[in-house]
C-alpha cells in the first residue's frame, strides 16, 4: 500500500478498527477515510455505494460488525445474522463497483466446526457442524468469506478474509450482558476486589480452552497482510480454496487458568466457583497459525502483559460503572 493511498477502515471506533487505525498511523499511512455510524449506516446499501463512489478508497479494512459473547449471540441470533450480512454485503459489493484494489474482511474463529481437530487449519472450514450458541453469527461470517471468494473468481478482485482468534485490548466491551469471556472476567474480578467478595462465579465448567490475541497485535497482522508484495498477496487468492488466513498466537489455556491469571494480574485473592448451569460453548478453539508465520508475522504481546494493558486502559470506565 502506498503511504498516501486512500484507506477506508469500516468500524474504526470498535476494538479492531481503532487498533487498525493506530497501526496505520504508526506506520505513516496518512490518508485514512473514516465515518461514524451516524455519518454512514453500513447496512444502507445505497448510502454505502454513494460513499464509495464519492470517496474512492483504494484499500478497505472491513472491521465493522455486530459482535458479542455467548449470551448475546444466543439471545439475539436474528440481529447477529441480519446486521452482519447487511454490513458485509454493502461494503464488499460497493468495493467492487468502485474499483477498490485490496480488501481485508475480518471474520472470526467461530466459523470453524465446533469439534474441529486442533489446532484448526484454514481448510477445516465447512467440514462439520458449528457451535449452536453462535451459529447465526458464524454463518454470516462464512457468507462474507464466500462473498470475497466469489467476487475474486467472477470479477478478478483481490479480497482476503482474516480469521482472528478471541480478541481483547483497549476499547473492549465490558458490559456484563454482552461482553466476551476475558473482559467479563476482568470486570468480575475488579468488582470482587472493590467489594471484598471472596468468591468469583465463572460461567460454565472452566474446562474449555481458548486462545487470546491482543488487538494491537491483530492490527499489525492486518496491515502486514494488505501490505504484502503483489506476488505473495496473490498466492493467498487461489481459485480452488477460500481466501482466508488465521491470525492468532498459537497458544491457549483453560477458562479456569484464565480466571486464575486475571485474578493474579489484578492482585485479587478469591475462590473460583463454576456455574455449570451456564453453557460452555466450543470445547477448544486453537488456531493453526503456520500460514501467517510463513508470511513473516508473529504475535508480540503475551497474555499477562496484554491483560495488564487492557485493565489500565479500562480502569476509569470500570470504576464509573461500579459506582
Amino acid at each position: 500500500m502506498e503511504k498516501n493511498g486512500r484507506i477506508f477502515v469500516a468500524g474504526h471506533r470498535g476494538l479492531v478498527g481503532s487498533a487498525i487505525c493506530r497501526e496505520l498511523e504508526r506506520q505513516g499511512f496518512t490518508n485514512l477515510v473514516l465515518r461514524t455510524h451516524t455519518e454512514l449506516d453500513l447496512t444502507d446499501r445505497a448510502a454505502v455505494l454513494d460513499f464509495f463512489h464519492k470517496e474512492k478508497p483504494e484499500y478497505v479494512f472491513l472491521a465493522a460488525a455486530k459482535v458479542g459473547g455467548i449470551l448475546a449471540n444466543d439471545t439475539y441470533p436474528a440481529d447477529f445474522i441480519r446486521e452482519n450480512l447487511e454490513i458485509q454485503t454493502s461494503v464488499i459489493d460497493a468495493s467492487y463497483r468502485s474499483g477498490v484494489r485490496r480488501l481485508l474482511f475480518l471474520a472470526s474463529s467461530c466459523i470453524y466446526p465446533k469439534l474441529a481437530p486442533q489446532p484448526i487449519k484454514e481448510e477445516y472450514l465447512l467440514t462439520g457442524p458449528l457451535e449452536p450458541t453462535n451459529r447465526a453469527y458464524a454463518l454470516a461470517k462464512i457468507a462474507g468469506i464466500e462473498m470475497c471468494w466469489s467476487y475474486n473468481r467472477q470479477f478478478g478482485t483481490q479480497y482476503l478474509a482474516a480469521m482472528p482468534t478471541n480478541l481483547y485490548g483497549p476499547g473492549d466491551n465490558f458490559d456484563s450482558n454482552g461482553s466476551h469471556v476475558l473482559p467479563a472476567l476482568m470486570r468480575k474480578v475488579f468488582e470482587a476486589k472493590r467489594s471484598g467478595e471472596k468468591k468469583l462465579v465463572v460461567w460454565g465448567t472452566g474446562r474449555p480452552r481458548r486462545e487470546f490475541l491482543y488487538s494491537d497485535d491483530l492490527a499489525e497482522a492486518c496491515v502486514h497482510l494488505l501490505n504484502l508484495p503483489q506476488s505473495r498477496y496473490e498466492s493467498l487468492l487461489t481459485q480452488n480454496e477460500a481466501p482466508l488466513i488465521n491470525i492468532g498466537t498459537g497458544e491457549d489455556l483453560s477458562i479456569r487458568e484464565l480466571a486464575e491469571l486475571v485474578a493474579r494480574v489484578l492482585d485479587v485473592d478469591c475462590e473460583l466457583v463454576f456455574d455449570t448451569s451456564r453453557k460452555d460453548g466450543t470445547p477448544q478453539k486453537l488456531l493453526d497459525v503456520s500460514r501467517i508465520h510463513a508470511l513473516g508475522w508473529r504475535a508480540k504481546v503475551n497474555l499477562e502483559d496484554g491483560i495488564r494493558r487492557t485493565f489500565a486502559s479500562a480502569r476509569s470506565r470500570l470504576e464509573l460503572a461500579a459506582q
